[in-house]
């Protein structure tokens, strides 16, 4: 058995739309503690540091950002992803971390019950565009390929559903997807009843999609019209 754990720290930087970057610790296993289910204790998870001047978030001469570990995911059996938030060096959170924002007022409202659902779209790309499209010119318009079958009207089906799959096994509840409007696009929803626990939930199953693309060589693009 292995004596090492992975710790994959994830945050958001500093660009006005985040982006997701990581950075992976190993540490002894005897250095972690571990609940019931094997995975770590986030409590017993160091601190870490990285270069904010390469992510928007610090100037070069000052450029130490910490993070701090906030939630655990188990990626595989002595893997994890450790979503941080982002603190300056002098121990205040960094402007750009508005989960410290929101963890402060969910606790205002922390006796109230609440159900959060997202819809989270998303275009499979190769080569910057659209799976599914043709090198020059553009499919067939819009109509066959919501909730389409077939090689002509759903592309990139494999990698949807292993992202479904794993999702489920770290314990986030996505409750369903399905292919969009245009080729090459999908959509996933994803739930959860605890405020932060559903925009963490969020933000590692994009982690997560973005992880399993590089398998396949396919890049992932949020925004709802990639191309004219």
């Amino acid at each position: 058995k292995m004596n090492k754990v992975l710790l994959e720290y994830v945050w958001l930087d500093g660009y006005k739309t985040p982006n997701l970057r990581s950075k992976t610790k190993v540490v002894d296993c005897t250095d972690v503690s571990f609940d019931t289910s094997g995975t770590p204790d986030v409590r017993s998870l160091p601190d870490w540091n990285f270069d904010g001047s390469s992510t928007e978030q610090a100037p070069g001469h000052d450029s130490e950002m910490v993070l701090k570990p906030c939630r655990v995911y188990r990626w595989d059996d002595n893997h994890f992803f450790v979503l941080s938030e982002v603190y300056n060096n002098v121990g205040t959170p960094h402007f750009s971390n508005l989960r410290s924002k929101l963890r402060n007022e969910s606790q205002k409202f922390s006796s109230e019950e609440f159900w959060w659902g997202f819809e989270q779209e998303y275009f499979l790309t190769s080569g910057w565009r659209p799976l599914g499209f043709p090198d020059n010119g553009y499919p067939p318009p819009q109509g066959l390929y919501y909730c389409g079958v077939g090689s002509n009207q759903a592309a990139g089906r494999k990698l949807v559903e292993m992202h479904l799959r794993k999702c489920l096994s770290m314990g986030i509840e996505l409750t369903g997807t399905n292919a969009e409007v245009a080729l090459g696009q999908w959509e996933y929803q994803c739930f959860a009843k605890d405020t932060l626990k559903a925009c963490d939930d969020l933000w590692i199953s994009r982690y997560v999609l973005y992880r399993m693309s590089e398998d396949f060589g396919w890049g992932i693009d949020l925004n709802p019209k990639p191309i004219q």
